[in-house]
């Protein structure tokens, strides 16, 4: 069963929220899954992975950036404006809020004893690794199609975004054209060598951590995974690919079903957590 909720972030903003497993929370360990960019918590299998993991004995988190484009309706792009004004620092900013939500029991009496996962998937899971190496109260992470730099423009773009005030984006599930404004790009050259840098973070960062990646993901390349994988402390981190797997696992919005590459994913996913929070 789940439960909708909404939480008045420190902007004045407010976070849509969806959890699952609230009948048993007070005894459960804890997952939240962060959506990636033209992502959102409803998008293809967030409501089914939200279903899985409280059926293994989790609670789960599923949320939508304030700014991530989704408003009333829960699964279209209709706050444009709101889509152009996100940044970086903003969804660090909510997720760190979303976990104190958590632990000061908002959605619930918990246990001092619960532990925090995270579940990042593409831009999701480079917010997830930044939050890991920041807040103590994160445990362990996996990413899925996790991106490695946050800096993804050409010189010529970041020229054509500073003269027009934004860069326009193709949607390609629904055809919109949306803007991304100044206010990400000022994010990424005032933090990228900073609280942004993957790789300086990853050095860091003590804690368990699952990298999955799609063997034939054309939107974050192997190479970004790899990347992940070397900036890591082996001690603490393990790669998984998935053979002939897509950015998504092959999973479309709206939701038709599983398949066996998104099913190893999950019980990959599963397993590492179960193992960690033991």
């Amino acid at each position: 069963m789940s439960r909708n909720y909404s939480l008045k972030t420190l902007g004045n903003d407010v976070l849509s929220i969806t959890t699952y497993g609230n009948d048993a929370i007070e005894t459960r360990n804890c997952l939240i899954y962060i959506h990636g960019f033209k992502g959102f918590k409803d998008w293809g299998f967030g409501p089914y992975l939200g279903k899985y993991f409280s059926e293994n004995n989790f609670f789960v988190i599923t949320f939508n950036f304030s700014h991530n484009g989704i408003g009333c309706n829960s699964s279209e792009f209709t706050e444009f404006e709101k889509f152009a004004g996100n940044t970086y620092s903003l969804e660090l900013e909510e997720l760190n809020q979303v976990i104190k939500a958590y632990k000061n029991n908002f959605f619930g009496e918990i246990s001092e004893s619960n532990k925090i996962g995270l579940i990042g998937h593409s831009r999701g899971g480079g917010i997830a690794l930044l939050t890991a190496g920041s807040n103590k109260d994160v445990d362990a992470v996996t990413t899925w199609s996790s991106i490695a730099k946050f800096d993804r423009f050409t010189k010529r773009q970041k020229k054509e975004w500073k003269e027009k005030g934004f860069l326009e984006i193709l949607n390609a599930r629904t055809k919109q054209i949306m803007k991304l404004g100044l206010p990400l790009l000022n994010d990424i050259e005032e933090n990228i060598d900073g609280k942004l840098n993957l790789s300086e973070s990853l050095k860091n960062l003590k804690k368990p951590l699952l990298f999955v990646q799609g063997e034939q993901d054309l939107a974050v390349t192997m190479k970004e995974a790899e990347n992940l994988y070397k900036w890591s402390d082996k001690n603490y981190s393990t790669f998984i690919s998935i053979p002939k797997a897509g950015h998504t696992f092959d999973i479309t919005h709206p939701f038709t079903g599983s398949n066996d590459k998104f099913d190893r994913v999950l019980k990959e996913t599963r397993e590492f957590f179960i193992n960690n929070f033991s």
